[in-house]
C-alpha cells in the first residue's frame, strides 16, 4: 500500500485512534482481513464474521507486525476505533486509488471474469506494473482489499467486479472509479436471485455508467456477440470499442478452431493489425475472453503483435478453472470445479469433447445453484448436451438438480451405463477409480458449494505424483 501515517488513515475513515502513542507512524504494509497474513507495517482490518470476530485477534496480530487495528470498539492495542470497518475500508480504498497515477480497470459479467482477469493481468503486466484482483475477490471486501495492494509504482489496477443484485456495482465503482469498464456477458449465472436476464443486464450495466465520458479518457468495452451487452453502448459518455466474432467489432477473432488438445487458436484482429493466436488454455469460451483482454491491451496501447504474444503465452492463475492434469497412467483430469452455470457448463463440455477425440471422456458433474425457476430446464439441458457431444459417460452427483442432468442424458438417448446417479463426491470417486482406463479424459464441474474439487484431488491423489501440465 501506499504509505500513510496513521493520523491521515484516521482522518480519511472518520476514525478515532486509541492506544496509540505516536500516530506519525506509517502503515508501508498490506491491509489484511486475516490475522495469519500480517505483515511488517500492515494494518489489520478487524471483521465481525458469523463464526470468528476479528477483534480477538487484535493483539496477536500487533505481535505478529501490524502498525494498528482498524476496529469497531477498543482493543487494548493501537487501533482506529470506526462505526463501520466495510464502511472505512472502502473509505480508505477509495483515497488510495485517488492517490495513484494508476488506470483503473473494471470488468464484470455473468461468466469469465476472473478467466479474463489473469487475462488482461497477464497482458499488462508486460507493459507496466499492474495489480489485479487475486482469484475472485470481487465483492465489497475483496476490491477495496485488493486496491490497497497497489503502490506509487502501479499504473493499471485490474479489478474484477461481482453483483448479486441491482446497485451493488454502481458500489463497487464508487469505491474504485474505473477508466476502462469490460462487460463480458449476460447470462443466467444468479438469475434466481436477480430475477431474470434483464435485471442482470440492468445491474451490470452499472459499469459503463460510471465510466467518465470519452473528453476525460473513458473507455466502455462491450460484447458485440451479446445484445444485452451490446445495448449497454446507449448507458454510457464513454468512448465504446466493441470485441467479439462479429463482423462489426472493432477487436475481433476469425478463423477460430479448437486444437486436438482442446486448446483454442485464431486469428486477432485490432484497430492496429493482425496477429495469429494459439493459447495454452483449454476451452473454445477463451476466444471471447482473450478478445476482451485484447481490446483493453488495444486501448492501453499495445499492438497486436503484443497482445498476441502475451495471449498465446498466458497461463492459468486461478485453481480449479479448467485445470488440466495428466496422471502418469495417461488419465487426463480438468478439474473446472472452481463454479459452474449453464454457459460456463456447456463451454466445459465441448472442450472435453474436442479433448477428448479418440478417447474415452467422463462428464462428472454437480448442480448448478441459483437458477431460479430455470433450474430443472437447464440442468435437463445440460444432460442432453453431454449425449449430443458423445461424451464416453455422465456421472451426475448429489441430489435432485444431479438427477434432472442425468434424467436430460436418459431423455435424450443415454441409456445402459453411458449415464448415472450418484449420492455423492466419494460415491463418485468409487466408482472412477474402479473403472478408470488409462488414457481417459475426466472433467469434473459443479457450483462451488457442490465441492467437487476433491473429486478431481481424490483421482490425482490415487496415482501419486503426476506431470501438471
Amino acid at each position: 500500500m501506499i504509505a500513510l501515517s496513521l493520523a491521515e488513515i484516521a482522518s480519511v475513515v472518520g476514525g478515532q485512534t486509541h492506544d496509540i502513542p505516536d500516530p506519525s507512524v506509517q502503515v508501508h504494509g498490506p491491509v489484511v482481513i486475516d490475522s495469519r497474513q500480517v505483515a511488517d507495517g500492515s494494518l489489520f482490518a478487524a471483521f465481525v464474521g458469523e463464526r470468528v470476530d476479528g477483534h480477538d485477534y487484535a493483539e496477536q496480530a500487533v505481535r505478529a507486525g501490524a502498525v494498528a487495528v482498524l476496529a469497531q470498539r477498543p482493543v487494548g492495542v493501537p487501533a482506529i476505533v470506526v462505526e463501520d470497518v466495510q464502511t472505512a475500508l472502502g473509505a480508505l480504498a477509495r483515497h488510495v486509488v485517488r492517490l495513484l497515477g494508476a488506470t483503473l480497470v473494471g470488468l464484470t459479467g455473468s461468466a469469465g471474469k476472473t478467466s479474463t482477469k489473469d487475462l488482461i493481468a497477464q497482458v499488462l503486466r508486460r507493459k507496466a506494473p499492474t495489480v489485479f484482483t487475486p482469484g475472485s475477490l470481487n465483492n465489497e471486501i475483496g476490491l477495496p482489499l485488493t486496491a490497497l495492494t497497489a503502490t506509487a509504482e502501479t499504473r493499471f489496477l485490474v479489478l474484477e467486479m461481482g453483483a448479486r443484485g441491482i446497485g451493488h456495482i454502481s458500489y463497487l465503482t464508487d469505491l474504485t472509479p474505473p477508466k476502462i469498464g469490460l462487460v463480458l456477458n449476460v447470462g443466467t449465472a444468479h438469475i434466481g436471485e436477480f430475477g431474470g436476464r434483464e435485471q442482470i443486464a440492468q445491474a451490470k450495466g452499472e459499469l459503463v455508467e460510471a465510466l467518465p465520458p470519452a473528453s476525460e479518457g473513458g473507455t466502455a468495452i462491450l460484447n458485440a456477440d451479446d445484445p444485452l451487452v451490446r445495448a449497454m453502448a446507449s448507458r454510457t459518455k464513454a468512448k465504446v470499442l466493441l470485441f467479439g466474432e462479429s463482423g462489426e467489432a472493432d477487436v475481433r477473432a476469425e478463423n477460430v478452431r479448437l486444437m486436438d488438445s482442446g486448446q483454442p487458436a485464431f486469428m486477432l484482429h485490432t484497430p492496429s493489425g493482425a496477429s495469429e493466436v494459439t493459447m495454452r488454455l483449454y476451452g473454445e469460451h477463451h476466444v471471447s475472453n482473450a478478445l476482451a483482454a485484447a481490446a483493453v491491451a488495444h486501448e492501453l496501447g499495445m499492438s497486436a503483435t503484443e497482445i498476441a504474444t502475451a495471449l498465446s503465452e498466458a497461463g492459468s492463475l486461478s485453481r480449479w478453472r479448467m485445470e488440466v492434469t495428466e496422471r502418469p497412467d495417461g488419465v487426463t483430469i480438468v478439474n473446472d470445479a472452481y463454479n459452474a452455470n449453464p454457459e460456463s457448463m456447456r463451454a466445459a463440455l465441448r472442450a472435453l469433447a474436442a479433448m477428448g477425440k479418440g478417447r474415452r471422456t467422463w462428464a462428472v458433474l454437480g448442480k448448478m445453484a441459483e437458477l431460479g425457476d430455470e433450474a430443472l430446464a437447464e440442468h435437463d439441458a445440460v444432460g442432453r448436451l453431454a449425449v449430443r457431444l458423445n461424451v464416453g459417460k455422465l456421472v451426475a452427483v448429489g441430489g435432485r438438480e444431479a438427477s434432472w442432468l442425468q434424467l436430460g442424458a436418459y431423455n435424450e438417448g443415454s441409456w445402459g451405463e453411458e449415464s448415472v446417479h450418484v449420492s455423492d463426491a466419494q460415491a463418485a470417486v468409487d466408482l472412477l477409480r474402479s473403472e478408470l482406463r488409462p488414457g481417459d479424459v475426466v472433467l469434473v464441474k459443479a457450483s462451488r458449494s457442490v465441492g467437487l474439487e476433491s473429486v478431481a484431488q481424490a483421482l490425482l491423489d490415487a496415482e501419486g505424483e503426476v506431470a501438471a501440465r
